[in-house]
């Protein structure tokens, strides 16, 4: 019986660290994901988004370090393909030296008020800003924050909000910077899709905000979702668009 347990509890102590990489001696990018629903991705996932790559991994909702496949987040059951699996693929194979670390940080439905220290979003019941610095700060043991990519502005499409976005976007990203160490981090933005500025007159406003912030902060740029389509809701991308925004992020970063 005591050796039945020995090999049990063997067959478990490799089970569970089967997966667990390598990165001694190697060059780890790390990028955080962050937003609302577009960047935490509501694409249905096909077998192609299943496969793992051998240089691409990801943060899980465990702080652990797992095989990156769709989805990437887990903020809500409807999570799905998002832009961050197709940004890593086109990353990987721009440095066959490197290893991707991708920390899915994106909460559904949540404003940019949120993504502030102690903000609270019912709809995830989670602290947006607060779970994103946690989950980077102790991702970055495995290697170098390179990037941040934000993905949002569906919920401050409004007459209300879109005022003050900028400004709210400029102290964001000037507090994630301070936060995590990295002053010079590049981060880059999305548009909206077309979709959803014809439904939200408003989006519109946030777009062309979008576009202006590389004037506005250094080491940012903003990627289009020009000709994306959506995946029947006028709100998030299908799953060939998102992935197709991700490359967009990824041609975009790897200019800095």
């Amino acid at each position: 019986m005591k050796s039945l347990f020995c090999v049990l509890l063997c067959l478990f102590v490799v089970g569970a660290t089967a997966q667990i990489p390598d990165f001694k001696g190697k060059k780890v990018h790390l990028y955080l994901l962050v937003g609302q629903s577009n960047m935490a991705g509501r694409g249905i996932p096909e077998a192609a988004d299943k496969v793992p790559h051998p240089r691409i991994w990801m943060f899980s909702k465990d702080n652990q370090w797992v095989p990156a496949v769709a989805p990437l987040h887990f903020d809500k059951p409807e999570a799905g393909v998002g832009p961050g699996l197709e940004f890593a693929k086109v990353m990987a194979e721009a440095d066959t030296n490197i290893i991707i670390g991708l920390i899915p940080a994106a909460a559904g439905g949540s404003g940019i008020d949120k993504w502030q220290p102690g903000g609270y979003h019912d709809q995830t019941k989670s602290y947006p800003y607060d779970d994103a610095i946690r989950r980077a700060k102790a991702a970055l043991v495995a290697g170098k924050l390179k990037g941040i990519l934000w993905h949002q502005g569906e919920s401050d499409s409004k007459a209300e909000l879109v005022g003050s976005y900028t400004e709210k976007l400029k102290i964001l990203i000037k507090r994630f910077r301070k936060e995590l160490f990295a002053k010079r981090v590049p981060f880059v933005v999305g548009t909206l899709g077309d979709f959803y500025v014809l439904k939200v007159t408003e989006a519109q406003n946030i777009n062309q905000q979008l576009r202006n912030l590389p004037k506005e902060v250094k080491k940012t740029a903003c990627v289009e979702a020009t000709g994306l389509t959506d995946k029947g809701d006028k709100t998030h991308f299908d799953t060939p668009s998102a992935r197709e925004l991700g490359r967009r992020y990824a041609e975009a970063m790897k200019k800095f």
